[in-house]
């Protein structure tokens, strides 16, 4: 949370600096933030922005609902609908909670590998490039272009008003310069607490204010032991127990997850979904099949699962994991028949799914764990 405020105020004195000869105050600083925040909220409920005029940011990234979409859109919302209220995606739309988190889009050399960005193949670097990305996106919000999302801005009276106050009186003088307005805006409204307020029954649990259930307690030692389980490997960043956790490390594997059949009947699509490969800045084919490993925050409340919401139900994922490890995990219990095959097989991440066997009482308690990682504002969905 320090890094993010530290950030903040760089971005405010770096904009100040090229606006004024003299050094902004921190109630300068305060003040500009304060006013994109507000600017960006209003713009992150804006269905104007879309070309029918439909469609918002908060349509897709629900905020009664973890910021994720929770419309049926005909596919049991495994994918989004979008603003011609026909054109389907391929992948779901991942919660816009907590994703303030994620680093800038690199590869890490130490590690070799590629970690952070937006979107499940890391495509943006930042917040602010994942806003922009679905105004201009065909089977989305569909504008065809940045100079018709400016043309929307302008018809606002308190967004010309605000953008000046906040950009200076030449920001329409360039559309490219108005649209990263929007989307800078539409950023500093997505890292405010309201994204991430870490105030689950896990996070009271660490202040001493909620007491676990002897399930909830198994769950939790199951899920940070390396020699138990894979969790940890890849959904802790900080450490067990630790403040502020945000439950993903940022890294990109296939896991092996099957191709949605149910999805592509109403989608139409026939190709492999690349992964990280789609992403333009990854060429080397050994990242075909990768993801974003996902926050856990809102886990329980945020299904389908997984980039293109294949499995139903939470309890399904981790018996999917066990697969690997448990030779008598054979049938996908929402089926009832043998799991699919991987829709990459080459590339699967092997060396991190290892882990002893779940017996179902583990299981049980895993599930019991990833409950407790429910914003206190989305507990009430869990009893739906």
């Amino acid at each position: 949370m320090k890094n993010l405020k530290l950030y903040s105020v760089i971005i405010a004195i770096i904009f100040f600096s090229g606006c004024t000869n003299t050094t902004p105050t921190k109630e300068d600083i305060a003040k500009k933030i304060k006013m994109k925040e507000q600017l960006g909220q209003v713009l992150f409920f804006d269905k104007n922005l879309s070309k029918n005029r439909t469609q918002s940011c908060s349509t897709c990234h629900n905020p009664e609902y973890g910021f994720v979409d929770n419309r049926d859109n005909t596919v049991n919302k495994m994918a989004s609908m979008g603003d011609d209220g026909k054109s389907l995606g391929n992948r779901q739309a991942p919660s816009a909670a907590y994703a303030m988190f994620s680093p800038k889009f690199h590869f890490d050399e130490k590690k070799k590998k590629y970690i952070g960005g937006q979107f499940w193949d890391g495509r943006e670097a930042t917040l602010a490039g994942q806003a922009g990305g679905p105004p201009l996106n065909p089977i989305e919000m569909g504008m065809p272009d940045k100079k018709s999302v400016v043309e929307r801005l302008k018809e606002n009276p308190y967004y010309v008003k605000t953008l000046k106050d906040i950009y200076g009186n030449d920001i329409f003088k360039s559309d490219e310069e108005a649209y990263f307005a929007m989307t800078d805006s539409i950023e500093k409204f997505e890292m405010t607490k309201e994204f991430a307020p870490f105030d689950s029954k896990y996070d009271r649990f660490l202040e001493g204010k909620y007491d676990l259930t002897p399930l909830e307690d198994l769950g939790r030692s199951l899920f940070f032991s390396n020699n138990n389980n894979s969790c940890a490997t890849c959904h802790v960043l900080k450490g067990e127990d630790k403040k502020y956790e945000t439950f993903t490390n940022y890294e990109y594997h296939n896991i092996g997850v099957p191709a949605n059949p149910n999805l592509r009947v109403k989608n139409g699509v026939k190709n492999i979904d690349d992964g990280l490969l789609a992403n333009p800045k990854v060429t080397d084919k050994k990242h075909k099949g990768k993801y974003k490993v996902p926050t856990l925050r809102n886990v329980a409340v945020t299904g389908p699962y997984m980039h293109n919401g294949v499995f139903k139900d939470l309890r399904t994922v981790i018996e999917f994991y066990d697969k690997y490890n448990h030779k008598m995990r054979k049938l996908n219990p929402e089926t009832g028949k043998p799991w699919a095959e991987p829709e990459v097989k080459e590339t699967i991440s092997l060396e991190e799914l290892k882990a002893k066997k779940q017996n179902d009482r583990k299981i049980d308690a895993l599930v019991a764990f990833l409950k407790l990682l429910t914003d206190k504002r989305y507990e009430h969905l869990l009893e739906k």
